[in-house]
C-alpha cells in the first residue's frame, strides 16, 4: 500500500504524520513546571474538582471560576486521575487532553484535507498545522485553546463536506452540531462565532442558503443543546445566575469593549504577529494568497476563506487580545497554503506583489532567527553562560530555516513545508524540551514549594503563606489548602501565627521590616530558613524571596509534633 494512498491520506500516512506531529509538540510536556498564570489556574482549579466531588461549580481556591464552561476541566479531571494520583500534581497529566487535542487537529486536518486535494497536500497541511508556533505553544499547556482548536477543526471539516457536497452521509452533520456542542463546554459561544460568521459568510457569497440547508438543524440545533445545556442549568441553578453574569456580562461583553489585564492591542494586532504565530508557515501562507483569490470559485477554497476572514477580523476589532484567539483558523490557513504549495505557480508575480513579499521575508527571517535563538540566549541571560547544546541546535534550526528559504525561491514550496517541520521541532526541542526547564531563576514556584519542605521536614504538608508572590503555580505545587497568598506582610504573619509549626511564610524584600513588625507583636520571632531568588516572568519583577518559620518569641525553634 502507497504511504500516501490514492485518493485519501493512507493509514502509514496519517501515522507518519502524527509521528511528526508528536515530535514536534511533544517536547516539555513533563520538564516545563507549571506555568502562570492562566495554566495553574486551571489546573488548582481541576485538582479542587476532584477533591471535592463538585463537578458543576469551578472554584480556584474560595473564589468563584466563572470565566469558561467545566468541559476542559472535566478532561483534565479524567486525564489527571486516569494517569496519576491527582494529589501528586503532576502537571503533564493535566496537560494531556491538550496535547491530545492538538494532535487531533493535524490529524483532522491532514485526512480531510486529502479529500478534497490528494495525500500530498493533506499531509503537507497537517505538518504546517502542527509546526505552527501558536498551536505548539498552546498543546503543552494546561488550558482550553487546543481543545477548542480541535472542536472548530472537526465542526468545520464536517460542514466542509455539506457544503461542497462531498458529503455521501448523515455522518458529517452529526459529527457537525456534535462537535458545535462539545465546543459549546470548552469556551462558551466562541465556537459558534467561528461557525457562525463562515456561514454567514459563504450564504452573503452565494445568495442563497441552498448549500447550508443539508445541515438539518432542526434536528441537529437541539443535539447540540442537549450536549452542552444540562451543565448551563446546574451551573445557573447552583451559583443563581452569578456565572451568566460574570462570564457573559464581566468577562466576554467587557472583552469586546475594553482590554482586559492590559491584554489591549490595535487593529491589525494578530496580523502584525501572523509572522511569529503561524511561524514558520507564514512565509509559505503569504505566497498562498494570490492563489486563493484566483481559485476563490471553487467551492472548498471559497469555504476556507470564509473561515478565515469574517471570524479574523472580528479578533482585530476585540478589544482584548492574545495571540491564540485567531488559531480556530489556523486549520483554514494551513490548508490554503498546503494547496498553493502543491500546485502548478505562476509564471510571473506583479511588481508590487515581489516587493511586499520581500518585506514579509525581512520580517519572517527575523523571528526566524528570534525564535531560534531563544534557548542560547535565555542560558546567555540568566545564567550568563553559553550552552553548547543549546547553541548546536539553534544553528541546526538555522539550517533548516536556510533550506526552507532556498526551496521557496527554487520554485519547491512543498519541500519548503519539509523543512519548516524540522526547523520547527528543532526549535521545540531546544526551547521547550532542553532550554525553558532548565532555567531555574524562571521558576520561582518549585523553588519555594522545595524550600518550604526541606525548612520544615517534619511536617507532611507545610503551610506556605506568601506576600508578594501571588502566582497560581504555588496554589497547585503546594496545594490549595495549604497555600495562603496573603494581601499585606502584616497578614503574612498572622497567618504564620496560625498555622504555627508547620507554617513557612514566603516574605520579599520590600516586606520584611512590616513582616517582623507584626510578628513580634504577636510574641513570634521568626527564623529565616532560606532565600529564593529569580523572576516572576509573570510581570518582570525581580525576587528576592526570604522563608521564615515560627519560632515563639525568646524560645527554641518550633518542632512539629
Amino acid at each position: 500500500m502507497s504511504l500516501l494512498g490514492d485518493q485519501r491520506l493512507s493509514l502509514k500516512g496519517a501515522l507518519l504524520l502524527l509521528a511528526a506531529a508528536l515530535v514536534i509538540l511533544a517536547p516539555g510536556l513533563t520538564g516545563l513546571p507549571p506555568v502562570d498564570r492562566d495554566e495553574s489556574r486551571y489546573a488548582v482549579a481541576t485538582t479542587q474538582m476532584l477533591a471535592t466531588g463538585d463537578f458543576v461549580d469551578i472554584r480556584f481556591q474560595e473564589q468563584p471560576r466563572y470565566l469558561q464552561p467545566a468541559g476542559v476541566y472535566w478532561l483534565q479531571a479524567f486525564s489527571a486521575a486516569t494517569f496519576t494520583d491527582p494529589g501528586s500534581r503532576e502537571i503533564w497529566a493535566f496537560r494531556l487532553p491538550s496535547l491530545t487535542a492538538a494532535l487531533a487537529a493535524v490529524l483532522v486536518t491532514g485526512v480531510m484535507t486529502s479529500l478534497w486535494f490528494g495525500p500530498w497536500t493533506g499531509l503537507m497541511a497537517g505538518l504546517l498545522l502542527a509546526s505552527c508556533m501558536s498551536l505548539g505553544f498552546e498543546a503543552r499547556i494546561a488550558k482550553t485553546d487546543a481543545s477548542l482548536s480541535a472542536a472548530v477543526t472537526i465542526a468545520q471539516f464536517a460542514f466542509m463536506r455539506v457544503y461542497t457536497g462531498a458529503a455521501r452521509s448523515r455522518w458529517p452533520v452529526l459529527i457537525f452540531w456534535i462537535a458545535l456542542g462539545v465546543g459549546g463546554m470548552l469556551k462558551g459561544p466562541i465556537i459558534l462565532l467561528v461557525v457562525g460568521l463562515c456561514a454567514l459568510a459563504l450564504a452573503l457569497w452565494d445568495r442563497s442558503l441552498k448549500r447550508l440547508a443539508p445541515l438539518q438543524p432542526l434536528w441537529g440545533l437541539p443535539l447540540a443543546l442537549l450536549i452542552a445545556a444540562p451543565w448551563y442549568v446546574a451551573i445557573g441553578l447552583a451559583t443563581d445566575g452569578d456565572f451568566f453574569r460574570v462570564a457573559i456580562g464581566d468577562n466576554l461583553l467587557h472583552k469586546v469593549g475594553t482590554g482586559q489585564q492590559s491584554h489591549g492591542g490595535p487593529v491589525g494586532y494578530h496580523l502584525m504577529g501572523f509572522a511569529l504565530t503561524f511561524w514558520p508557515g507564514a512565509l509559505l501562507a503569504a505566497l498562498a494568497i494570490p492563489f486563493a483569490w484566483r481559485e476563490r470559485a471553487r467551492p472548498e477554497i471559497r469555504f476556507l476563506i470564509c473561515w478565515i476572514i469574517p471570524a479574523w477580523l472580528v479578533f482585530e476589532f476585540v478589544s482584548t487580545k492574545l495571540p491564540h484567539y485567531v488559531l480556530p483558523v489556523f486549520p483554514a490557513i494551513a490548508v490554503l497554503t498546503a494547496v498553493a504549495a502543491t500546485s502548478p505557480q505562476p509564471e510571473g508575480r506583479t511588481p508590487w506583489l515581489k516587493v511586499l513579499f520581500g518585506l514579509f521575508l525581512l520580517l519572517w527571517l527575523a523571528v526566524s532567527l528570534t525564535v531560534s535563538l531563544l534557548a542560547p540566549a535565555g542560558f546567555w541571560i540568566y545564567e550568563a553562560r553559553l550552552d553548547p547544546v543549546a547553541i548546536a541546535l539553534a544553528v541546526a534550526a538555522l539550517v533548516a530555516v536556510g533550506v526552507m528559504t532556498w526551496r521557496v525561491f527554487a520554485g519547491r514550496p512543498d519541500q519548503a513545508v519539509l523543512a519548516g517541520a524540522v526547523a520547527a521541532a528543532v526549535v521545540s526541542l531546544n526551547t521547550y524540551g532542553l532550554g525553558l526547564p532548565r532555567l531555574e531563576a524562571l521558576w520561582l514556584s518549585p523553588q519555594i514549594a522545595q524550600a518550604a519542605r526541606t525548612a520544615v521536614p517534619a511536617c507532611a504538608q507545610p503551610q506556605i503563606i506568601s506576600a508578594p508572590y501571588h502566582e497560581p503555580s504555588l496554589v497547585f505545587l503546594n496545594g490549595p489548602e495549604t497555600t495562603h497568598l496573603t494581601g499585606t506582610p502584616e497578614a503574612a504573619a498572622e497567618a504564620l501565627a496560625q498555622a504555627q509549626a508547620c507554617g513557612v511564610a514566603v516574605i520579599g524584600a520590600a516586606q520584611r521590616d512590616a513582616f517582623l513588625r507584626q510578628a513580634a507583636t504577636l510574641g513570634l520571632a521568626p527564623r529565616a530558613t532560606g532565600l529564593v531568588a529569580g523572576q516572576n516572568y509573570s510581570d518582570g519583577e525581580d525576587l528576592a524571596l526570604a522563608l521564615f518559620v515560627a519560632t515563639p518569641d525568646g524560645g527554641p525553634p518550633a518542632v512539629a509534633p
